[in-house]
């Protein structure tokens, strides 16, 4: 694996499904590669079959941190003359190989100050960005990856998951004084959340919702007995009074949670780095304990989740690149 060549990592990890839940053999054959090429790994559990994947050469001063989860549905690997296709490709298998490689790289040049932090669950609910907070030993300094473009991001929007349920009273729809409607609710209490403002940030813009799932009823003639939708607010402000005006604009009948709450994120630029500000949500703000955290990754995250995910080859081996700048900027001098 000495170096590891960053676009054949890529192509074997892309190859491997990995949907949230079933990162196993993705972790397995990372594992294997690391450890066969002298790296200390730790598999951390984080639920039966799947392991967040710790890997060091001695104590840590930077760690190198993405997922290793895809969004479903599978998108088998391909390849053409200036991309490499498939799901993960940019997020974040890409961003994997690329972190590994620039590792590699610098332990070839005498530096083993770097670490390697590889995570389960991120595109459902971070449990293994939560459970590393258990892992030790940690450094002065966590870079994140995710598609950046290769740029440096010095902010990103929170997210707060809002899961609706609605209780109706079935009845024959011919009789509306025999029932009530789940469905009829949870269109109310979703006409009052779209109508709650968001907040709005400087650096981060103004914050967006989608509605992501509606499901309820049993049949057109039947008063619905129950229905729940599922909602991501992209936050730029604390999540709290926003939580408060939610439970508080919600009808009888229709209860609502918070399975998911992860803060904005915002860190200082860099001397000589191009910096940009994002819309989604990472990790970061759930690995705090690792120290001061920056965001950076090849690839664009308008291609992420979508049909046609793809990363060009040249970004890949130019992400490789801005880490191993970037690491080493940061070793030489811990005011940048």
């Amino acid at each position: 694996m000495r170096t590891m060549d960053t676009l054949a990592l890529a192509r074997e990890l892309i190859r491997i499904p990995s949907p949230s839940g079933e990162e196993g053999p993705i972790v397995d054959c990372l594992a294997r590669l690391l450890s066969d090429a002298g790296w200390q790994v730790i598999r951390q559990p984080v639920s039966p079959g799947r392991d967040n994947l710790y890997a060091t050469l001695g104590p840590p001063q930077v760690v190198l941190s993405t997922h290793l989860d895809v969004v479903p549905p599978t998108l088998a690997f391909s390849e053409d003359e200036e991309w490499l296709h498939g799901r993960g490709s940019c997020d974040a298998k890409g961003i994997a190989a690329a972190m590994v490689s620039a590792a590699e790289h610098l332990r070839e040049a005498g530096e083993r100050r770097v670490g390697l932090l590889l995570v389960v669950g991120e595109e459902d609910g971070s449990d293994g960005a939560a459970a590393a907070s258990a892992l030790e030993p940690r450094g002065r300094w966590l870079i994140n990856g995710e598609p950046t473009e290769n740029r440096l991001v010095i902010g990103h929007k929170g997210a707060l998951r809002v899961a609706l349920r609605a209780e109706g009273v079935a009845a024959h729809s011919g009789y509306p004084e025999e029932g009530r409607s789940a469905i009829d609710l949870l269109l109310l209490a979703l006409e009052r959340i779209r109508a709650l403002p968001l907040g709005e940030d400087a650096l981060l813009g103004t914050g967006s919702l989608n509605i992501g799932t509606v499901m309820g009823g049993v049949a057109t003639n039947v008063f619905a007995p129950s229905a729940r939708a599922e909602l991501l607010i992209r936050t730029v402000g604390p999540a709290e009074p926003l939580q408060a005006a939610i439970v508080a604009a919600m009808p009888p009948h229709v209860s609502v949670t918070f399975p998911l709450v992860i803060p904005p994120f915002r860190s200082r630029p860099v001397t000589g780095w191009e910096t940009s500000t994002v819309s989604y949500t990472t990790d970061l703000p759930l690995l705090s304990t690792w120290g001061e955290g920056f965001l950076l990754g090849p690839g664009s995250i308008r291609l992420a989740h979508t049909d046609r995910e793809r990363v060009r080859k040249s970004d890949l081996v130019a992400g490789r690149d801005s880490y191993v700048r970037l690491i080493t900027q940061l070793l030489r001098n811990s005011t940048p």
